[in-house]
C-alpha cells in the first residue's frame, strides 16, 4: 500500500513555505504539534471533546458537514489547525479571515439550551481553540516523548495565547498555565451537555474510519483496521471519567492499559520512519501535509521572518477576526433569526482555495512522500 522514498525525494516533493509564519522551528509549539500523536490521537480527542459544548453540537447538527462530507471536514480543518502552527503568515491570515465569513453562516437556534448560538463568539472559539491544543498536549504526554519542562509548558501555552489572535478570541481570555487551562475546564464543565446530539456525533467520529477516504478500497480499510481500533481505544483512553460517562463509552482499565502500550509502540514507530510518518498524514488528511510535511522534513522556507499574528494582519491588510465582515455576520444573523430562513453559503466557495476542497472528488491524490 505504500512507496518507501529516499530523504531526498521527500524533500524534493513538497514547495517551502513564505516564511516561518506565527511560531517557528525553535518554539515548542512546533514541536508538540509536528509529533505523530498530532495527526489522530490529539485531534480525534479535541474534535469529539468539543461536541460536549451544547451550542457547537447544534451548530455542527445542523450543518450537516461531519456526517455527509466527514474525511473532508477533518481533513479541511486538519489543515487549518496546520496552517495556524507551520504556514506562512500571510496564507494563514488569510485564511483566519475567510474562516470568519464561513463560521458567519453557522448561526441558529440551540435545541438544548433553548439559546442561540454563533460559532463566531469569542467563548465559542476559544472552547474549540483551548480543547486543541489541551488535547494535543495530553496524547503527547500520554502516547509521544511524555511532559514537557516547565520551561517548555510556559512557552508552549504563551504560544497557544498568540494563536488565539487568529480567531474572534478575547486574547485576554486565553489560559497561559496548565493551572489555568485547568480551571477553564472545571469552570466550563456545569455547562457541558451529554445531548443526543453530542453523543450521536462522538460516537460517530470515535472509531476513526471516517476519516478515511471514501474510495479507499474495503481491503485496505480491513488492512488498517486494527490500528484504527488501537488508537480509538487510544482517544477514549484519555477521557476524564465523567467524560467517558456523558459520552456513553465504556471502557475498563485493561483496554486502557493496552491502548497506552500499544499506541506509545505505534507512535515511536510513526516517530522514527518519516516514511510511515507521511503516510499516515496523507492518508487522513491530504489537504493538511503540503502545509505540515516542510516543517516536519525541515525544509527551511523562502524568508526565516517569524511574524506576531497582529502585525502580521495589520502589515497584510486583514481585520483583527473579532472585528471582521460584520456586514456577511449581520446579513446571515437576519437571514436566520428574522426572516426564519437559512443562511446562505457566503465564504465556503471561496474558503476551498485555502482551507481545501469540501468535495472527496476534488481531493488531490496523494502524492507525497508516503507514495500511495
Amino acid at each position: 500500500m505504500f512507496g518507501v522514498q529516499t530523504r531526498k525525494q521527500m524533500l524534493a516533493a513538497y514547495e517551502p513555505m513564505a516564511d516561518y509564519g506565527f511560531l517557528g522551528p525553535e518554539s515548542v509549539s512546533w514541536k508538540v504539534w509536528s509529533h505523530p500523536t498530532s495527526y489522530v490521537l490529539g485531534f480525534a480527542r479535541a474534535v469529539t471533546i468539543e461536541h460536549f459544548d451544547p451550542n457547537l453540537a447544534a451548530a455542527v447538527v445542523q450543518s450537516g458537514g461531519v456526517k455527509y462530507r466527514p474525511s473532508t471536514r477533518y481533513g479541511r480543518t486538519l489543515r487549518y489547525f496546520a496552517m495556524q502552527l507551520f504556514g506562512g503568515a500571510e496564507q494563514t491570515a488569510r485564511a483566519a479571515d475567510v474562516l470568519v465569513k464561513v463560521h458567519s453562516k453557522a448561526v441558529g437556534h440551540d435545541p438544548v439550551t433553548g439559546s442561540t448560538y454563533d460559532a463566531n463568539s469569542s467563548s465559542s472559539q476559544l472552547w474549540i481553540h483551548v480543547t486543541a491544543w489541551h488535547s494535543i498536549l495530553k496524547c503527547y504526554e500520554m502516547f509521544g516523548p511524555g511532559k514537557l519542562t516547565e520551561a517548555e509548558e510556559d512557552r508552549f501555552w504563551a504560544e497557544c495565547a498568540e494563536i488565539a489572535q487568529l480567531q474572534t478570541i478575547d486574547p485576554a481570555q486565553v489560559p497561559t498555565t496548565r493551572a489555568e487551562v485547568h480551571r477553564y475546564f472545571e469552570q466550563w464543565r456545569p455547562r457541558l451537555a451529554a445531548s443526543e446530539a453530542a453523543q450521536d456525533m462522538i460516537h460517530f467520529i470515535i472509531p476513526l474510519d471516517v476519516a478515511l477516504p471514501p474510495s479507499m478500497p474495503g481491503w485496505q480499510k480491513r488492512l488498517l483496521a486494527p490500528a484504527m481500533w488501537l488508537m480509538s481505544k487510544g482517544v477514549i483512553s484519555t477521557y476524564p471519567r465523567y467524560m467517558r460517562d456523558m459520552a456513553n463509552l465504556q471502557q475498563g482499565r485493561v483496554v486502557d492499559l493496552v491502548a497506552l502500550v500499544g499506541n506509545k509502540a505505534l507512535h515511536k514507530l510513526f516517530e522514527r520512519s518519516m516514511n510511515a510518518r507521511l503516510a499516515l498524514f496523507e492518508l487522513l488528511a491530504p489537504q493538511a501535509v503540503e502545509i505540515a510535511a516542510p516543517a516536519i522534513l525541515g525544509i527551511p522556507p523562502r524568508s526565516d521572518r517569524v511574524w506576531g499574528v497582529r502585525e502580521a494582519q495589520a502589515h497584510f491588510g486583514f481585520d483583527i477576526p473579532a472585528e471582521a465582515h460584520h456586514d456577511v455576520r449581520e446579513k446571515q444573523r437576519d437571514r436566520v433569526f428574522k426572516q426564519g430562513v437559512k443562511p446562505s453559503d457566503e465564504g465556503l466557495v471561496e474558503s476551498e482555495q485555502h482551507i481545501g476542497a469540501m468535495d472527496p472528488a476534488h481531493v488531490p491524490a496523494t502524492s507525497g512522500a508516503a507514495g500511495f
